[in-house]
């Protein structure tokens, strides 16, 4: 047999693609060639390959060597693709048997010795192979996120002599084993003092999945606030913890198999560029807000930040995905995060402060203020004014609020009642679903027309009012929006435009 085809899975965005690898042996002055628009490092293989086998006491045919890795037009990268060219190799030679490779998807690459070392992008590769029914088999280092694909039978192997053993049946891998998943709901909201205000607006924020602005002086709390929304929200379910583990999978940074059920928290610095928040490169990566992914992304000092990075997030904060395309390919990531942004009021931070210390000029503020664009600024549902505290609400002594888990049993019952009625969280209905839902008593529609003519505020905002209304009254275990839902989902858009005036 001069021909052999091995199994395994490409990376393409959070996808993984079948590959077919094709190896035949043919006649001629001894060569390997590698096609079907192989890059770098997968060309070089050919090296590792012929070390590896020479290394596990098995004969590299000296023969024209053809390696096909269908289809053609699929951008290959990486070495995950070293361990089913080996195979593939000693198949068509007659040192493997070839019918054993079909049962099977090989993913790993291979060191001079013949030891398999971890590559990127095993889950994903996990969850494609258990639609096809085929096992895998993948370094011992990508074991534990492997058996995150529960409906996939996954092995392990240390170097390429054993998984020849295997094939040979002549020994049996060890079957990969998932770890027990921890839940970290991070700080917790008890350590927040003061700021009742505030922490109804996260409450709100986490049952409903609605972005938040905080805006206040130095040292008030934002950061400590926004660490604490993590803690708010439900434990995400198994398939929205595989879409996030997928993506940490395929970015190049790493997947702790132990943390896998952890909604994620990043806080990007402010110097980070517009490609860091969404991605991309040459070979396209995940950026900041795809691995916040049914998680919290928070942006402390919003205007610090250049313009044309923030600007790239606002059509992700409406669609939930991200497409960055390049010359060879396109890849879609998901991008489903709640957004938790915070800044100062004024360049110096103290503007609105009764103490009065702020000088800066009105112009000042403006120009500062105006770092953020009014699109970007009207995506975000909450907008909220952290004020300093008093040192006596600072005191060791001084009462503490409620615990996160108490937030988070009413943040629960909230997100059931909107699963049931709709499918999703409030903050992400349509605006037909929206309409439907959210419909309000004359007088209180009366009220919302007359905010959002005093606030200046677009069609936008007031989809967004309603929506926040709607969650007020679901935490409160209303089946109507009444009018103090109204009124408090309108305060919380009171800040976006300074507007001090009551709305009656």
């Amino acid at each position: 047999m001069n021909l052999a085809l091995a199994h395994t899975r490409a990376r393409s965005g959070v996808r993984a693609p079948a590959v077919k690898v094709e190896v035949y042996l043919g006649g001629g002055l001894p060569r390997m060639s590698i096609v079907g628009l192989p890059e770098a490092a997968v060309r070089e293989a050919k090296d590792r390959v012929r070390a590896a086998i020479q290394c596990a006491q098995y004969e590299f045919p000296a023969r024209v060597i053809t390696v096909n890795l269908a289809p053609a037009d699929l951008p290959k990268d990486g070495g995950r693709y070293d361990l089913p060219i080996a195979l593939g190799i000693l198949a068509a030679s007659g040192q493997i048997p070839v019918q054993a490779l079909a049962e099977y998807e090989f993913l790993g690459e291979l060191g001079l010795t013949g030891e398999l070392r971890s590559v990127d992008g095993v889950l994903p590769a996990a969850l494609a192979a258990a639609q096809t029914g085929r096992k895998l088999i993948v370094p011992a280092g990508n074991g534990a996120e492997a058996a995150l694909a529960s409906d996939v039978e996954a092995y392990t192997a240390r170097t390429l002599l054993e998984v020849c053993a295997a094939l040979n049946g002549n020994k049996r891998l060890p079957q990969a084993i998932a770890p027990a998943a921890e839940y970290d709901h991070g700080p917790d909201l008890r350590d927040v003092r003061g700021q009742t205000h505030a922490r109804r607006a996260l409450e709100v924020a986490a049952a409903g999945g609605h972005h938040l602005l905080l805006v206040g002086p130095p040292g008030c709390g934002k950061t400590l606030l926004a660490s604490r929304l993590p803690g708010l929200l439900p434990d995400a379910s198994e398939a929205d913890a595989l879409d996030t583990a997928a993506i940490a999978s395929v970015s190049g940074r790493g997947l702790d198999p132990t943390r896998w059920r952890t909604r994620p928290f990043r806080n990007p610095h402010h110097t980070a560029s517009a490609v860091a928040l969404v991605g991309g490169g040459a070979d396209p990566r995940p950026g900041e807000i795809s691995l916040a992914h049914n998680g919290v992304l928070f942006l402390d000092e919003l205007p610090e930040w250049d313009r044309r990075a923030l600007e790239v997030l606002r059509e992700p904060l409406e669609s939930g995905v991200v497409t960055i395309s390049r010359a060879a390919r396109q890849s879609e990531f998901p991008a489903r995060f709640q957004l938790v942004a915070a800044m100062n009021p004024c360049p110096c931070g103290w503007a609105g402060d009764p103490s009065g210390r702020c000088r800066c000029h009105p112009d000042a503020i403006q120009r500062y203020r105006n770092k953020i664009s009014g699109p970007l600024l009207e995506r975000i549902d909450l907008h909220l004014e952290v004020p300093r505290l008093p040192p006596a609400e600072l005191r060791p002594d001084a009462p503490q609020g409620e615990c996160s888990d108490v937030v988070r049993v009413r943040v629960i019952r909230a997100r059931e009642i909107q699963q049931r009625r709709a499918g999703r969280c409030n903050a992400h209905l349509d605006q037909s679903e929206t309409n439907a839902v959210c419909r309000l008593a004359r007088e209180d529609q009366q009220m919302l027309e007359n905010a959002i003519d005093l606030l200046q505020l677009s069609a936008r905002s007031m989809h967004r009012i309603l929506r926040v209304a709607r969650t007020i009254a679901d935490l409160a275990g209303s089946a109507d929006i009444f009018g103090s839902h109204v009124a408090e989902a309108i305060g919380y858009r009171r800040a976006e435009h300074g507007a001090a005036k009551q709305v009656t």
